[in-house]
């Protein structure tokens, strides 16, 4: 008796679980969709105007489509690629009416994205693993760091920050404040220290308390990138000798609002260090998420994480047909 009881009840529990799973998704899309009105607004509806005012197929509609897609930050090498991958589509499948073109526009979109998709899981499994995180002053590494710890405690890893981002003025309290918002420790270190050295204690901390993930925050000083590029390279030098057996995952952080400058940034930082994942900001508050499409295209790194508010959950995994859908529909 007791034990059917038992089994009844955590039969019961998963079906909880999977309850809160399904609400947290959907309400994450919610935001997602509604993160993305402006970019819809910009980019799908002009579509869908173009489509229905043409009837027919014709090179005109395709030099339409093509502008509505550069105008919309996708980026003009991407857009190229696009255009070409649906005139071949369209020819392939027959097909006459404008109106028809719309979905072969979206799957194109998600063939190109999804040729990422086997790399998109961070890079942290088995542990010890640590993240370094880069990016420009001022496009929400702090909060990305704040929030990414969040997530991976409420997955159950123990999490600790270092925060390495030494010469930005109050970078160290922000950073402080928002790892006790998502409940972890943070090894820093006063202000103009040493990089390196803070992330060499961090590593040190990890390792004695035995941490699953170590995510170390970097300086963003890109104006002036031979000492960046110094400083990032001497970070690199210090976790290949002291956790050279932790899996390494490098994400870039971008601002979405900030479009094409966007993947401007990117492909310098690109030039300094070895980035494995994007992480995308702002979603909620630009009309380019296009540059999404660019970011991963151009760069053959694919987008793993995507801020779409400012809560503390508000950073979630990028799913292709989740953002697509949510641009389109």
């Amino acid at each position: 008796m007791f034990n059917i009881f038992k089994k009844k009840s955590n039969e019961e529990d998963i079906e909880g679980k999977e309850k809160d799973t399904d609400e947290n998704k959907e309400g994450f899309l919610s935001k997602l969709k509604e993160g993305l009105e402006k970019t819809r607004k910009g980019m799908a509806e002009k579509i869908d105007s173009i489509l229905k005012s043409y009837g027919k197929i014709d090179n005109g509609l395709f030099d339409e489509l093509e502008e509505i897609l550069v105008t919309s930050d996708v980026g003009i090498n991407t857009t190229m690629d696009i255009i070409e991958r649906l005139k071949t589509k369209v020819k392939e499948n027959k097909v006459t009416e404008a109106i028809e073109v719309k979905e072969l526009l979206k799957n194109e979109i998600k063939d190109i994205l999804n040729e990422k998709e086997k790399d998109r899981e961070l890079n942290i499994e088995p542990s010890p693993a640590i993240v370094l995180v880069v990016g420009v002053n001022g496009v929400g590494k702090t909060t990305t760091i704040g929030k990414l710890a969040y997530n991976l405690r409420e997955e159950g890893k123990r999490v600790l920050i270092a925060a390495g981002d030494t010469f930005r003025a109050a970078a160290i309290e922000q950073l402080g404040e928002w790892s006790k918002r998502a409940g972890v420790d943070m090894i820093a270190h006063q202000e103009n220290s040493d990089p390196a050295a803070v992330i060499f204690d961090g590593i040190q901390a990890a390792k004695a308390r035995k941490t699953d993930v170590l995510i170390c925050d970097t300086a963003g000083r890109l104006h002036n990138k031979k000492n960046l590029m110094n400083e990032l390279n001497k970070i690199f030098r210090v976790v290949e000798r002291e956790y050279g057996d932790a899996r390494r995952e490098v994400l870039l952080v971008v601002d979405a609002t900030t479009g094409q400058n966007a993947l401007i940034q990117a492909k310098e930082f690109q030039e300094v260090c070895n980035i494995s994942g994007i992480v995308l900001t702002k979603l909620d508050g630009t009309a380019k998420g296009g540059v999404v499409i660019a970011l991963q295209t151009e760069l053959n790194v694919p987008v793993k994480l995507i801020g779409v508010g400012e809560g503390i959950e508000d950073l979630q995994k990028f799913n292709t047909d989740d953002f697509v859908d949510a641009i389109f529909d």
